[in-house]
């Protein structure tokens, strides 16, 4: 009798083994299981909660372990200038968003959380990252291979501070320099814009050929990117941010739509819906173009997110009735949404709609499937944390010098010597005394523009690392000769300087979005002064640094020569290299260069089509031996 009764102890001990062992080992916990049965496996263990959770993305400010944890969060954002800490390092960034990431485990299904963050150019919300030019100026190198090892080395930038997920490339298609976001496009022409897209590819990895549609992250030193603003963000009613798009289908297809074909056989992880209307329908409510065309008929596979707080703006006043917002929103097809504060308020709205009908449990599961399609693919069920061997890349020496090389290419001579015969550029190293003026000279944040450390951008020199054009020059001529820098300088100074020749750079103060929405894109104040008290008396260059043409013709007869040099970012001395010759100019105008505003919007192709400098335009010049 005893006997027996331990062998039935002992089977039974065995039996509840193998049940414990079924219990813990699940399917999509195995990287061995094919993609689609893990993401099955997990979407039907999931609850209502769990699965709203995941389409849920907050701000870092309220990302603690208990809210990750308690709502069940898929993803995690920093706003513009959102950081841990002023001057945070690579290991304040990881050590954050580890924490947070905790709390994502923690819950009954593990489920990691996936953090975005808008690194345009270059990991620019961190600290001593390296800034690259803005798309503008990227635009003008008609380099596509060269985009695309700078976002190999943002990449690993942005994985440096734990993050693994970058809302860019920014793929619109600006035919209007009214719009505070023009520098965010590589081009008004959609080709140019196109060969750019060759950033996805640098962020992702390269997709196999047989990836078209499917997210593709090539491991833990790529990120997910992310094609942004669908669609016909840069085609608004006179630039205006965020407004109407007026255009029939062909236009849209033709001018706003085709980089978006090229990101998703690139295997882009990810869509960011514009908060512009096309034709008054707003993008985030507009089924069509993101479920039917976009979802349906372009067979993007990745997941659909919304802009900071985009589903409060498809009503007017924003959020005036957050239900309907919810429901157009998600019935549109959006799948995951940036609601950075009030994220309770749409997973209880969210959830009363599912529960009563309003949207079908189908469209969640669409949505659920997609974020989960994107976590698995880019290994973060299998990587979860930050890697901190990889703290070094921020900033480094190598993506410095792939940043110099950029702004080398991205310059565009305008104009070279008061006549053919006489040009000015390359500039001597070796001179008695030279000038440099103007507000740009000397300013590294007037030189990176805006959505650097913080969303605006801020004047200045003590925000970042980086080398301003003054120092720049300072280090490339001749010990022996005398640069003077004078930031506005007066005509007697000027006049008894006897100056071999000068260099005034001038431009645009840092802007974001709508903030640098400007209908007269003028030169601010000094610079037209500055311009033309050291022309009139000094050989001169302009080198204009701004996010767009400006009006420029009024001063062009006084300048000896005009470069722009765009938002060159934080490596000046690419602006050195090209002035004094160690580089041959190169690039070309990726936007038309409009005389006077009263002809905007104007584009290469246009009918009436009278620039100051077309699209395409830029003169050259040789190295020198």
């Amino acid at each position: 009798m005893g006997s027996s009764r331990n062998k039935f102890t002992s089977l039974l001990l065995m039996f509840c083994l193998v049940v414990l062992v079924r219990a813990e080992y699940a399917k999509y916990k195995d990287p061995k299981q094919p993609l689609a049965v893990r993401i099955n496996d997990l979407l039907g263990r999931m609850t209502l909660a769990e699965k709203i959770g995941q389409m849920t993305q907050i701000e870092r400010v309220n990302a603690t372990a208990e809210a990750m944890s308690k709502y069940f969060i898929g993803s995690v954002l920093s706003g513009g200038g959102s950081v841990p800490a002023p001057q945070a390092s690579a290991g304040d960034w990881a050590s954050m968003v580890n924490e947070m990431q905790k709390g994502s485990l923690s819950t009954r299904l593990g489920i990691p959380m996936i953090y975005g963050i808008d690194a345009v150019h270059g990991n620019n919300n961190a600290y001593r990252a390296t800034i690259f030019p803005h798309n503008i100026g990227l635009g003008a190198t008609r380099d596509p291979m060269l985009v695309k090892r700078i976002g190999e080395a943002t990449a690993l930038e942005v994985r440096a501070t734990g993050i693994s997920y970058a809302f860019a490339p920014c793929i619109a298609v600006c035919r209007d320099p009214r719009w505070g976001r023009c520098y965010e496009s590589y081009s008004e022409d959609p080709k140019v814009v196109q060969a750019m897209t060759t950033l996805i590819s640098g962020l992702q990895g390269d997709a196999p050929s047989d990836y078209t549609g499917r997210p593709y992250v090539g491991g833990s030193k790529k990120v997910a990117a992310c094609a942004k603003h669908y669609v016909g963000d840069g085609g608004t009613y006179m630039g205006i941010n965020a407004n109407n798009t007026i255009i029939d289908t062909h236009g849209l297809m033709s001018i706003h739509m085709p980089a978006y074909y090229n990101s998703i056989i690139r295997g882009v992880s990810t869509v960011m819906v514009s908060y512009s209307s096309w034709n008054g329908e707003k993008m985030h409510a507009n089924h069509f173009l993101i479920t039917d065309f976009l979802k349906n008929k372009l067979k993007f596979r990745g997941f659909v997110i919304t802009d900071y707080e985009g589903i409060d703006q498809i009503t007017s006043p924003p959020g005036v009735n957050y239900s309907y917002s919810v429901e157009a929103g998600i019935g549109a097809g959006i799948d995951m949404v940036m609601v950075p504060f009030a994220y309770t308020e749409f997973i209880d709205d969210l959830t009363y709609q599912v529960k009563n009908n309003i949207i079908p449990m189908s469209r969640i599961d669409d949505a659920v499937y997609r974020i989960l399609r994107v976590k698995f693919t880019m290994g973060l069920f299998e990587n979860p944390f930050a890697d901190p061997s990889l703290a070094g890349e921020l900033g480094s020496h190598e993506h410095r010098e792939v940043a110099r090389e950029a702004v080398r290419k991205s310059l565009v001579l305008l104009k070279n010597g008061k006549s053919a015969s006489t040009p000015l550029l390359p500039l001597p190293k070796k001179a008695g005394k030279i000038l440099v003026a103007g507000s740009h000279a000397d300013n590294l944040g007037n030189q990176c523009g805006g959505w650097t450390i913080t969303w605006q951008g801020e004047p200045g020199n003590n925000n970042t690392a980086g080398t301003t054009i003054l120092s720049a020059i300072k280090s490339t001529v001749d010990p022996g000769t005398k640069v003077v820098y004078d930031e506005d300088p007066d005509s007697s100074a000027v006049d008894a300087g006897e100056y071999d020749y000068a260099v005034v750079v001038v431009g645009e103060p840092p802007y974001a979005e709508t903030a640098g929405d400007n209908l007269n894109l003028t030169i601010p104040e000094p610079g037209p002064a500055v311009i033309q008290t050291v022309c009139e008396s000094v050989k001169c260059v302009v080198v204009l640094i701004s996010g767009r043409p400006l009006v420029v013709e009024p001063y062009i007869g006084a300048m000896d020569a005009f470069v722009a040099a765009w938002l060159p970012g934080s490596e000046g001395q690419g602006v050195a290299d090209v002035l004094f010759g160690d580089y041959g100019f190169t690039g070309k105008l990726p936007r038309t260069w409009f005389r006077s505003v009263d002809q905007l919007p104007m584009n290469v192709g246009d009918e009436h089509y009278d620039p100051l400098f077309p699209f395409g335009f830029g003169l050259t010049t040789e190295a020198r031996k």
